[in-house]
């Protein structure tokens, strides 16, 4: 059962690393620059971050199998209209339905464990769960290589028609492995007008945080209205898409979200903002600052394999504020003559906190979210993450401006020490971290959740 969803969950990380090599033959096929060909990147975040909530009700509606089954036959398609491109807008459209496609195999690997736990009666299942997060470090350290070995021996069209053999090894393996979905699940009762103000809402907050100016203000003045009419729609539903009273009152879930949010905007901005400081100011070639980045890479998967504990979740994400917070001061030493020593110690200490973030939260998130909602939950866990992503694009732009320079990287390093300082204090002080998933309860609502799709 493990292998079809890691073969799911892996469809996502990989198809947001392959397109960093294959941006520059993109846009010399269509006339394209840089900022027309960041699309391709922006679109399928942006579809991500949308998408899985969506699609983490629809597994808790109709059933993890049904989702991963329908995300492959999507990410299939997807991959045959990226062969035979038209456009750039087109390709842009293909990366958008990637990411719609690719939302399917987290919520639902979550709910296949959860649903497994309910019915043996297990505890956390720690090692699948940090076997899900090393598998998705892995490809991300081998995408752009993968990557660069298809555009050289096939062109670009071969990183969009990869996901056909992905895809549809991944539907094999849900069909022979992934156990069936309980009979029934309609869309009848489905809050389509929560999804929708949800979704634009997400989107004005996005295209603001992308670009945040005085001329944007209207992304923002649209977010809040659509956001309060999404909480008075939610509120009054009988079956609404988010149970905003259950976060209300779910404080550790909420600050989880926030824990994987922040911790992604520090880590994400050194992925991007480190990389084109060592290619601008210290010199570095791409293969050089790609090189550099692989003791982070590697110290990541490393960390994400011994942070497979169901037991001290709370110690693991102190020590992960702590190792961004020591990582984001360390930022302020580094000048152009930075010995190559300093600069690796640097991308290691990050790569501990990439590793064990992931892993642990996700944990968190396993005991802190209700079993029926667990996909849902898990999807907007996800949104948290790209929310962090996005907003580390912005504030790299912020720091650096037109050249990644010593200056703007310190600039760059005081913001991070102060959200880590922030990430570590959250950790510290919540003391509700690590609770024990009750058995009992979760099988109550496993079975409470089949009888309640066996009427719709």
């Amino acid at each position: 059962m493990i292998t079809p969803l890691v073969a799911s969950a892996i469809l996502n990380p990989i198809n947001s690393t392959l397109i960093a090599v294959a941006l520059i033959p993109i846009g010399q096929t269509f006339g394209a620059g840089p900022g027309q060909t960041a699309w391709l990147i922006s679109g399928l975040y942006l579809a991500t971050a949308v998408g899985q909530p969506v699609v983490g009700l629809f597994v808790d509606r109709f059933g993890a199998r049904r989702v991963l089954l329908t995300g492959a036959v999507i990410v299939m398609a997807a991959g045959i209209a990226g062969i035979f491109a038209f456009s750039l807008g087109w390709l842009i459209g293909v990366r958008i339905v990637l990411g719609v496609g690719t939302c399917a195999g987290f919520p639902a690997a979550m709910a296949v464990l959860r649903q497994r736990a309910a019915r043996t009666g297990q505890g956390v299942p720690a090692r699948i769960l940090s076997l899900l997060s090393m598998s998705s470090q892995t490809i991300m350290v081998v995408g752009p290589t993968l990557g660069g070995a298809l555009i050289s021996l096939f062109g670009w069209p071969a990183i969009f028609a990869v996901n056909i053999p992905l895809a549809g090894l991944s539907l094999v393996l849900a069909l022979l492995w992934v156990p069936k979905d309980a009979p029934g699940g309609t869309a009848r009762g489905i809050d389509g007008a929560g999804i929708v103000l949800f979704s634009l809402t997400l989107l004005a907050v996005l295209f603001f945080v992308m670009d945040p100016s005085v001329a944007d203000l209207g992304y923002l003045a649209a977010a809040v209205v659509l956001g309060a009419a999404f909480t008075a729609v939610e509120l009054r539903s009988r079956h609404p898409f988010i149970d905003l009273r259950m976060l209300a009152a779910n404080g550790p879930l909420l600050r989880t979200y926030l824990r994987q949010s922040l911790a992604f905007l520090v880590v994400y901005s050194i992925m991007f903002g480190y990389v084109q400081w060592l290619e601008s100011t210290r010199g570095l070639s791409e293969s050089g600052a790609g090189a550099l980045l692989l003791p982070m890479s590697a110290v990541a998967v490393a960390a994400a394999a011994m942070s497979g504990k169901a037991t001290g979740i709370r110690a693991r994400l102190v020590v992960t504020g702590l190792a961004v917070l020591t990582g984001s001061a360390l930022l302020q030493v580094l000048d152009a003559t930075a010995p190559m020593a300093v600069l690796v110690v640097v991308a290691a200490v990050f790569g501990v906190a990439q590793g064990m973030t992931s892993v642990t939260n996700q944990t968190a998130l396993y005991t802190q979210a209700p079993a029926p909602q667990i996909g849902t939950a898990s999807g907007l866990f996800r949104s948290a993450q790209y929310l962090g992503a996005i907003a580390s694009s912005t504030l790299i732009a912020l720091c650096f401006g037109t050249h990644a320079s010593s200056t703007g990287l310190h600039h760059l390093s005081w913001v991070l020490v102060g959200v880590s300082a922030l990430l570590v204090v959250i950790t510290v002080f919540d003391r509700r971290l690590g609770g024990p998933v009750l058995a009992k309860e979760d099988a109550k609502a496993h079975h409470e959740t089949r009888e309640q799709r066996a009427e719709a």
